[in-house]
């Protein structure tokens, strides 16, 4: 049975899980607009990686008598200056929810919650792999300036990635 305190904070992170989600799809529409499909793709991978996320708290919730509380999700932005300011934005969201992550863990220990502890540890793991992607995205972007045909060319590899 989970205690009280980390089934809000669970509930609580599943809201945070949606609006990255809602974040992602957002993302992908902005990139449809300017013709940037293989980014639109990326995003919308992504947004479908963040549902799988809240998924997994909420399996979590039920395998231990919890219950869930869903939350009003906040309104996404929906444009953005350029590619590379999308993907500075996507980082600096990344490093809200690691930090959230990192938070729960916190939780977690002060609850003496091994089960949610250890669940957790996935998380962890999963924040390093998504900051990584997006600092090498970034990395990409800047080398290319505005090089129109090294943007092209980090949208076809863009457009290679599978949920």
């Amino acid at each position: 049975m989970i205690g009280k305190v980390m089934e809000d904070a669970i509930n609580k992170q599943i809201n945070e899980e949606m609006y990255s989600a809602y974040l992602y799809l957002s993302m992908s529409a902005y990139f449809d607009s300017i013709n940037l499909n293989g980014f639109s793709n990326w995003m919308y991978v992504q947004y479908q990686e963040e549902i799988e996320h809240a998924m997994k708290f909420i399996e979590h919730l039920k395998n231990r008598g919890g219950r869930l509380k869903l939350y009003a999700i906040a309104e996404p932005p929906n444009e953005w200056s350029s590619p590379l300011d999308a993907f500075k934005a996507t980082l600096e969201h990344e490093k809200h929810i690691t930090k959230c992550i990192n938070d729960l863990v916190d939780v977690a220990e002060k609850e003496k919650d091994r089960a949610a502890y250890n669940m957790l540890q996935w998380f962890i793991d999963e924040q390093v792999e998504e900051e990584a992607n997006d600092e090498e995205i970034i990395a990409q972007l800047e080398m290319v300036g505005d090089n129109k045909n090294g943007l092209l060319m980090i949208d076809r590899e863009l457009a290679q990635r599978k949920s």
